[in-house]
């Protein structure tokens, strides 16, 4: 497909014209704590700013600021801030019609477009919802309404959503004083390899890690395991690259079981890793696909992708059996498809995995440069910077030292998910290498400062 110039500025930069936060910043945010209720995303909360607008990779705030963006909306941006193709098909939609639950051409051109890019021929069936944790929540439904079975299989680190239906599938101590959870769920070893947690040499182990979740899911199960559900590569983790040997290897414990083999594809799908679908990079052939972030563009929209025979199972594909009162409505619909038009128009998944391997480049020499920098890695336009105390015990950088760097960052005018000693990149697709360069030359800036400093020895 012939492919057309990315319709986003290049060589975006920081430009800071007060302190940080600035006033209007600061006296919006005290009205709306007043009101708001706690638990917001963390990292929006630390930087304290106000968005005003956005274009491409930059956002600039009520006082003026204009940062570089490449927390890219944890994901959901791929197409950068106000893509005008995106703003005016959405402009164009509402205009219409919005919402209901009647057919609609943006719906067809929808589903058309995703079952072009179907990961296999016959994985091309689609249905439609508003957030990660439905479609996850739906999906599970149809394991169990196909193989009759009750159980699951998730991953040590794995993040499917934060709703009750969900978080016994969560492999974190997030669900701490949650409980009790949904029962008939187990969870098992991820390949992270960084930090095995098998204390093991990605050289030398085998997969290990494969064999004790074949042993735990025999342990900890009673043989009636619907689903497997497992993010191809982990977002909320830390973007956590498994080897490539480790997907297959799982997906073969779920054929043994009978299982299904769900890939929870939200953060990963849609070109974000440098393939289309992360599972490309293994081989791995689901069942069933979760699909979110940014597949809408910026709207929220959802939906999981399966074949015939499974969709087709009841009592998930009676009568609205597996409908959602927003799901798929015109508007998000619209949103959706212009967002996988500019994709493929664009060649942004090309464009992932170019600039991925450039910003790659970019970031591993910090690794010899700095003390307190493990590890880098990445997948496309997915990428981490492992922060630690100490290289030989890869020891994690303390939270209260990680929040520091955060706010340093944003202080230079570079909106991160630094916050972690997992620092997580995962900026819009259309960004390009000059941006990069400045994200990057802000990144050495503050790394100076704390070699300088040692406060990351504290």
């Amino acid at each position: 497909m012939e492919t057309h110039p990315i319709q986003q500025p290049k060589d975006q930069k920081a430009s800071l014209k007060s302190a940080i936060p600035g006033p209007k910043s600061r006296a919006l945010i005290e009205r709306e704590n007043q009101h708001v209720a706690p638990g917001l995303q963390r990292f929006a909360q630390m930087a304290g700013i106000v968005m005003k607008e956005a274009r491409g990779s930059t956002i600039t705030d009520v006082d003026g600021n204009t940062f570089i963006d490449i927390i890219g909306g944890i994901g959901v941006n791929g197409l950068g801030h106000s893509h005008p193709k995106f703003v005016e098909a959405v402009k164009e939609q509402v205009e219409l019609c919005s919402v209901g639950s009647f057919s609609s051409e943006p719906r067809v051109d929808l589903v058309e477009r995703i079952a072009k890019h179907a990961r296999t021929p016959k994985l091309h069936r689609t249905q439609l919802y508003s957030s990660g944790a439905e479609a996850v929540e739906s999906a599970l439904r149809l394991a169990k309404c196909y193989t009759g079975k009750n159980e699951f299989v998730s991953f040590w680190g794995g993040f499917h959503g934060k709703t009750m239906g969900v978080l016994s599938l969560m492999g974190s101590d997030f669900k701490e004083k949650m409980g009790p959870l949904v029962p008939g769920n187990a969870i098992v070893p991820y390949a992270y390899c960084y930090r095995c947690p098998l204390k093991l040499k990605q050289e030398s182990c085998s997969l290990a890690c494969v064999e004790l979740a074949r042993k735990q899911i025999k342990m900890s199960t009673t043989g009636n395991v619907a689903a497997m559900i497992v993010e191809p590569m982990q977002g909320s983790a830390g973007n956590i690259i498994p080897p490539k040997d480790f997907l297959p290897a799982v997906h073969g414990i779920a054929k043994e079981i009978g299982a299904l083999f769900i890939a929870d594809e939200m953060i990963t799908g849609f070109g974000r890793t440098g393939k289309y679908w992360a599972t490309e990079h293994s081989g791995t052939e689901p069942d069933m696909i979760t699909i979110g972030k940014q597949f809408g563009g910026g709207v929220p929209v959802s939906g999981i992708i399966s074949r015939d025979e499974i969709v087709n199972a009841k009592p998930w594909s009676n009568p609205s059996g597996s409908s959602s009162s927003y799901g798929g409505n015109p508007l998000v619909s619209a949103a959706a498809a212009t967002a996988l038009r500019i994709i493929d128009e664009e060649g942004l998944v090309e464009n992932s995995r170019r600039m991925g391997e450039y910003f790659l480049r970019k970031l591993e020499p910090l690794v010899d440069r700095y003390p307190f920098v493990g590890e880098v890695r990445g997948a496309g336009l997915f990428l981490a910077i492992e922060m630690v105390k100490d290289k030989t015990t890869r020891e994690p950088l303390a939270k209260e030292i990680m929040y520091q760097v955060f706010k340093d960052f944003v202080k230079h005018g570079l909106l991160t998910m630094a916050y972690d000693a997992k620092f997580r990149i995962q900026p819009a697709m259309t960004i390009d290498e000059k941006t990069i360069d400045n994200a990057v030359a802000i990144i050495t800036e503050v790394y100076d400062g704390m070699n300088k400093s040692g406060t990351w020895k504290s």
